[in-house]
């Protein structure tokens, strides 16, 4: 059973989104070049029990293409207008790679309205991202988008993934998606759409953004981390990152899955998805706690110190072995 798009103006902007089911809200955030499509399989089986909302962001998918700010606090601010606009109050916000650093917005700007976070193959943890991003955010890569596109192109780069995915390498777990990504760029206003979007959060070096000086504002938030162990785009090594800087998430490591884990496996992310919603009881943040962990900076949280942080980010800590709580697979 698929969902069908619905509409929603707002700001003059046309918004596209999914919505299905009833009962707790699950907002579903998707990552760079892609749209609700994404979350296609998960959509019907989520809303058997919660409200979920699968927006396609601004300048992504069947949503308008404006030419304006496509920044990570803009697209939680987005968020936030749509839900106002759709008359929900709380959500859990599940994101996936950029739409991940979109959650952690979300949850760090309206901490009132975020009942739980789940990051998926999530930004901002580290420099290290797929080189493909990198040469995006160069000059001229408007020129190189539009040649992908070109029927012999397009032919060669298809026999490509075809090539990797028969050798069974890392890369080929994930080039049909990012090839999939290629063809929702059929025109200049996605194409010029998308390079913002990667500008905003990405340079020649690497991620732009981090999100672990305010990693420890999740203390009372129950958190989930999703990674796949061959992970191409974001390694997989950010996880360990990411869940020492966050006290008390849970971490859940997908062997053998890539950049997109609940496309690899989605009846087991599915399981795991529920059974963490299950088994956490919705954050309550009031403005007091939330003052007086902002006036903490972190500095009783694990591993508080922004200049750790940033450290093991910037080199790869490998010898880290972070214990992960887990539940039995499904």
């Amino acid at each position: 059973m698929s969902v069908a798009r619905q509409y929603r103006v707002v700001h003059g902007h046309r918004w596209a989104f999914r919505m299905a089911g009833r009962g707790p809200a699950i907002l579903l955030i998707h990552g760079i070049g892609a749209s609700s499509d994404t979350w296609a399989e998960l959509i019907p089986p989520l809303a058997r029990h919660y409200t979920v909302i699968a927006p396609d962001l601004l300048g992504h998918g069947s949503s308008d293409k404006p030419r304006g700010d496509y920044s990570v606090p803009a697209f939680a601010n987005g968020m936030r207008d749509l839900l106002e606009v759709l008359d929900i109050d709380r959500v859990s916000p599940v994101g996936h790679s950029l739409g991940g650093g979109v959650a952690m917005q979300f949850a760090y700007q309206f901490p009132e309205r975020t009942e739980r976070l789940a990051l998926v193959s999530t930004g901002g943890v580290g420099l290290d991202v797929t080189p493909a991003l990198r040469m995006a955010s160069l000059p001229g890569a408007h020129l190189a988008l539009a040649s992908l596109r070109l029927p012999m192109v397009r032919t060669q780069t298809a026999n490509l993934i075809r090539l990797l995915r028969l050798l069974g390498t890392e890369l080929g777990l994930e080039a049909a998606d990012l090839l999939q990504l290629v063809d929702t760029l059929p025109d200049s206003a996605s194409r010029d759409a998308f390079i913002r979007t990667v500008r905003a959060v990405v340079d020649w070096r690497g991620q732009a953004v981090t999100m672990l000086d305010r990693c420890y504002l999740t203390a009372g938030m129950p958190t989930l981390l999703v990674w796949g162990s061959c992970d191409q785009v974001v390694p997989a090594w950010h996880a360990e990152v990411a869940h020492a800087a966050m006290p008390g998430s849970r971490l859940e490591v997908f062997q053998g899955a890539g950049h997109f884990p609940f496309h690899t496996h989605p009846q087991r992310f599915l399981a795991v998805l529920e059974d963490f919603i299950a088994t956490t009881e919705p954050a309550s943040q009031s403005p007091e706690k939330w003052r007086e962990l902002l006036r903490s900076g972190g500095t009783d949280a694990p591993m508080a110190a922004p200049a750790a942080r940033h450290e093991m980010a910037r080199t790869r800590p490998g010898i880290l072995r972070i214990p992960v709580q887990r539940r039995a697979a499904p």
